[in-house]
């Protein structure tokens, strides 16, 4: 076993490498950029080395010599990468050996031979592995490629064979609409990957998204079962269970059969996640699977399967690169239980899941549930990196067992600071088809609008934020509170962009009554604590001016000061801001040019993904004020439209 290990990422697979190391009594290392200088991660590390000359990953946990270097200074045997990063990178890994450390991964030989969709389906068809109907050749021609998308029957799945998190991927399900659908899949390829070449795949109509946990030792492999990773966003995973609802065995074991297959034509070391396309449509069928992709390294969501198996995935991956064979065999696993994983991300649902930055002034989880997190109360979730907070991860002896827990836990996690996506997860825990186990990669699609609905705050909640604002919820003297007279006072707050007044009659240190937009609302201190009309006052975080109550998975209001109401208005309308932080990609506004609305005026390129930044209202562009390149921070101007005649 290592004596000490590098960890070449960040985050909250820093973290959760960084406590297995720790149980086996390995010292660890963490790198870290400007922005993480105070992160989670170096905190937990035993030590931590600088690098790089600023925040951004291609100046910090991209850079390959400096992380090199750092293992070689501190004495560190082998280096981990986590996922994302340099996790994949044939190039990193030889670099890394080169240099006399181990690479806690699979060879640069097995990853180069899984690195490119079309040479992988291809090797797998060579292994008996079942592959989706199309085409993964070297021509690229637009003409060709139509005729090939004709031969295969539509609708067609354009991939792009360097992709991956939904880039370069365009469902095409008209043959007119084949052309623009490759040449934006091309030109997004071409961005994210610096490759443009494409594979044509038959879309499945009900398609489900199982994959297959395998470990390898280089020479023999074996399977820990099956994550369904169906309920996807944008191609985007955001819960994971395991094991898969409705799996028969005897596809459980042709699926597993074939995922080691897979592994061990690459001779594969470590962990590794062979996914599977499959026809959901007339349930699950042993012939109803078909490979898509192997990632080369720990996923995402591999808490779940070690919660179904009782296998730390992390340890088994120290334990093969310092020199051990498997510590089990296939005979030896076993499924105990169901298990879930929702991604807790700092996102504007309501606003399309826009990416979110912020201080969490408050984050708390509930005890009992399993939350792998790369930050805490008090740190910034930056631009320059995945808006993740954590992985709300449940176990229970069934999947309507797990499932409750997953809903209460959703319920009962707390964070301020930023929005969050928590009110999505949990509707979706509550979605009927979900419950059921009728989950296909289209079900978030198709119920998007009721499932990203925005919270609704009562009026007990706007109470409660009155309360904290006014500070009536502890009883003291100094309140002001007279046998003589009732206490009279009133405060002014915004809930989601609009002001409301509270004002409050205090009958006695146990009593209050409010009047809220004409509702009257009886407040009284029990034994247990006040209660709100009928609601026991929730949980409440204070920060600045902004109250956060902790009910309906946390709804924020804003103390607005009486003499400031004026402030902060959001300008006249003619500006196309920014929303955040981030990189400008592109802008195809001109000035003097007409422009309708919804027409795309720019790109912005933040929190890993693009986002289009589109004409509010019909106009013509007065100024361009911005250009590819710029790197601008949050309402920054980029394009004026001349005033609205």
């Amino acid at each position: 076993m290592f004596n000490k290990i590098l960890i070449a990422n960040r985050g909250e697979i820093a973290c959760r490498v960084m406590e297995t190391a720790r149980r086996l009594g390995v010292r660890t290392v963490a790198v870290y950029s400007d922005a993480d200088r105070d992160a989670k991660h170096v905190a937990l590390a035993d030590e931590a080395v600088h690098i790089g000359h600023g925040p951004a990953p291609a100046d910090s946990y991209l850079l390959q010599d400096e992380i090199l270097a750092a293992a070689k200074t501190t004495g560190a045997q082998g280096i981990h990468p986590g996922y994302g990063f340099l996790s994949e990178n044939p190039d990193f890994v030889e670099k890394v050996e080169a240099a006399g450390l181990a690479f806690i991964g699979p060879s640069a030989s097995a990853i180069r031979k899984m690195g490119l969709k079309d040479a992988a389906k291809a090797l797998m068809e060579e292994a008996g592995v079942p592959v989706v109907p199309g085409y993964h050749g070297d021509t690229q021609d637009a003409g060709f490629l139509a005729e090939q998308s004709e031969s295969i029957g539509y609708p067609v799945l354009i991939k792009a064979v360097a992709g991956g998190g939904g880039k370069g991927m365009r469902l095409v399900e008209d043959p007119k609409d084949f052309n623009d659908a490759l040449a934006s899949a091309q030109g997004e390829a071409t961005t994210s990957f610096g490759n443009p070449a494409v594979l044509i795949e038959k879309y499945i109509q009900k398609p489900r998204h199982i994959e297959v946990q395998v470990f390898g030792d280089g020479t023999s492999a074996v399977h820990l079962f099956e994550r369904d990773c169906s309920l996807q966003r944008r191609h985007q995973k955001v819960i994971e269970e395991a094991p898969a609802p409705g799996m028969t065995e005897e596809m459980r074991a042709a699926m597993g059969q074939a995922a080691v297959r897979a592994a061990e034509a690459i001779g594969y070391a470590g962990a590794g996640t062979v996914e599977f396309i499959v026809d959901g449509s007339d349930g699950l069928r042993a012939d109803g699977f078909w490979f898509m992709e192997m990632n080369t390294r720990l996923q995402v969501e591999h808490p779940v399967t070690e919660l179904i198996t009782g296998v730390d995935l992390v340890e088994w991956q120290l334990r093969v690169a310092s020199g051990e064979g498997l510590p089990l065999q296939q005979e030896d696993l076993s499924i105990s239980g169901h298990a879930f994983e929702a991604r807790l991300y700092a996102e504007d649902v309501p606003k399309g899941f826009l990416p979110a930055t912020g201080t969490l002034s408050h984050l708390a989880f509930p005890k009992g549930v399993r939350a792998d997190s790369g930050v805490r109360a008090g740190d910034t979730i930056s631009p320059w990196y995945d808006p993740m907070i954590s992985k709300v991860i449940v176990h229970g002896p069934s999947r309507a067992a797990a499932l409750r827990q997953l809903d209460d836990a959703l319920a009962r996690t707390e964070v301020a600071g930023t929005v969050t996506n928590l009110a999505f997860l949990g509707a979706l825990t509550r979605h009927a088809g979900f419950a059921a186990g009728d989950v296909d990669t289209g079900l978030i699609a198709r119920d998007l609008d009721a499932l990203a609905a925005a919270p609704v705050a009562k009026p007990e909640h706007k109470a409660a934020a009155a309360m904290a604002a006014l500070d009536l919820i502890e009883a003291r003297p100094e309140m002001g509170f007279t046998l003589w007279a009732d206490l009279h006072r009133s405060v002014t707050l915004e809930w989601q962009g609009e002001q409301f007044e509270a004002t409050v009659e205090v009958d006695g240190p146990d009593r209050q009554d409010w009047t809220i937009e004409g509702a009257h609302i009886a407040v009284n201190r029990m034994a247990s604590g006040w209660v709100i009309g009928s609601m026991p006052l929730p949980p409440l975080s204070i920060c600045g001016d902004t109250i956060t109550v902790f009910d309906h998975y946390g709804l924020s209001f804003t103390v607005i000061d009486p003499l400031d109401r004026a402030a902060g208005a959001a300008g006249d309308g003619n500006l196309i801001e920014a929303p955040m932080p981030g990189l400008v990609k592109a802008v195809f506004a001109e000035a003097g040019a007409a422009v309708k609305e919804g027409d795309r005026l720019a790109i912005l390129e933040a929190m890993k993904m693009e986002h289009s930044l589109l004409a509010a209202r019909d106009g013509v562009v007065a100024e361009v004020l911005a250009q590819a390149g710029d790197q601008v921070e949050a309402g920054a101007a980029l394009v004026r439209l001349e005033e609205d005649a």
